[in-house]
This record gives C-alpha cells, structure tokens and sequence, in this order.
C-alpha cells in the first residue's frame, strides 16, 4: 500500500517564508505572500503533472526506423538513442521552404545550446529539420551553437509521421520523446496543445513552457506581451 504524503496547506508554508524587502509596504507583503501560496501550489501541480506523465502506459511501438543526416553521416532513428533508454527529439521549423528558420524555435534552441551537454548526461537529443544539412549546419555556425545535435530529416519520413510538417508543407513545432526498452523504441510522449486547447487570449503553449524566455518575461510587470516575437537578428551595439 502506498501511503500518500500529507502536504501542509501553501498558505502555511507562505506564511513561514522570511523574505522581506527594503521599503515593502504592509499591503505589498500581504499580496505577495498571498502570491507565494499560488506559487507553491503551482509548484506543487507541475510535480504532479509530471508524475503522472511518467505513469503513462506504453505507448506505441514505432516500428519503422526512420533515417537521418548528421555530422558524421546517415543515422537511423535507433541510433539516435546512442547509450541512453529515452531520446528527446524537437523538430525545428526549419524545412527546405524557408530561407530562414522560425525566430520562435531559433529562440529556444539558442536556450537550449547552453544545457545541451547537461541533457545529454541523463538521455539522448536530437535536433531535426527538414531543411539539408549543410543548410543546417551553416545557420548553426552563423548562431555560434557548437553542442547541439542536428540531423537533416532526409526523406521526410519522420517529419510526416510525428506531425511535424502539414498537408500542405508547413513546419510545425514538436517536442517528442522516445523510450528503448528491452529493444523495443517506443513514442512515450509529445506536447498536444494547440489552436484547439488554448484559452481565450493566449496563444497555443505548452505547459510547462519549455522557453526560459517566456518564464523570465513572466516574471515582470510587462508580461509577454501581445505583440512581441523574437527576432533572428538585433542591431549591436
């Protein structure tokens, strides 16, 4: 029998903190640690969120072993897993349409760049756009990205079967993980949201965000902001 860990009330644990600012007004701390509680609470729903993500039964058996073109040549699905049990897969939007790559994706794979090593201590990650390598490999130099593994999805394959490009053969965002057990790859899981599942005002993320961008950005008053989107490039100073 598992016994479930009884967790003291948010509000409790808010009013314990001992943070105090200079000047802070009675009504600031007050809202504040009112904001505290939300936040441990939040805090306490991603952990189950993510709990119950890994409880998630099999899922499907990928029984075709798509191929790729990396650096140091072609590469199959399975050899992306190199020693690791569980491979991390984002399709960048980046395919052979585009001159340039998406600013959002180019955005959060520039974050990613700086923990690429740290990830790949715990599984296996790979990078995949529709684009040609060389295509790849030239905005990655142009970017100043040295860790991060990019692999030219080569016959589309996988791009087509994982959603990761329409009908009509625009790009589509995907963050897909991928589990080898016993020899066995199978599709463990990916982000659904999108058009269909967000709310009113708010545009089709997930959750968590997987962008630190949008986690410092939310963190001040300005927000997100309803207009802004990243840029590729930005004047130097």
């Amino acid at each position: 029998m598992t016994i479930e860990t009884i967790l003291p009330p948010a509000e409790e644990l808010a009013a314990r903190a001992r943070s105090r600012w200079p000047g802070e007004s009675a009504e600031y701390r007050v809202a504040r640690t009112a904001l505290l509680a939300e936040e441990i609470e939040l805090r306490r729903h991603i952990e189950r969120v993510a709990e119950q993500r890994r409880a998630l039964p099999p899922g499907p058996e990928v029984a075709r072993d798509y191929r790729f073109e990396g650096a140091e040549g072609p590469v199959t699905l399975a050899e992306l897993f190199g020693d690791k049990d569980t491979l991390v897969v984002y399709t960048y939007m980046f395919g052979p349409q585009r001159a340039r790559p998406c600013p959002m994706c180019t955005s959060l794979l520039s974050a990613w760049e700086g923990e690429a090593l740290d990830i790949q201590q715990r599984v296996a990650l790979a990078v995949t756009a529709r684009s040609p390598l060389d295509t790849l490999r030239a905005f990655a130099e142009e970017r100043g990205w040295r860790h991060l593994p990019l692999y030219s999805d080569v016959e589309q394959a996988f791009s087509r079967d994982f959603w990761a490009v329409t009908p009509d053969g625009d790009d589509i965002p995907q963050l897909l993980v991928f589990s080898r057990r016993d020899g066995t790859i199978r599709f463990f899981w990916a982000g659904e949201m999108d058009d269909g599942t967000a709310d009113p005002g708010q545009d089709p993320r997930g959750a968590p965000d997987l962008m630190p961008l949008w986690t410092i950005l939310d963190s001040t008053p300005e927000g997100r902001g309803a207009g802004w989107y990243p840029s590729l490039t930005y004047p130097t100073k």
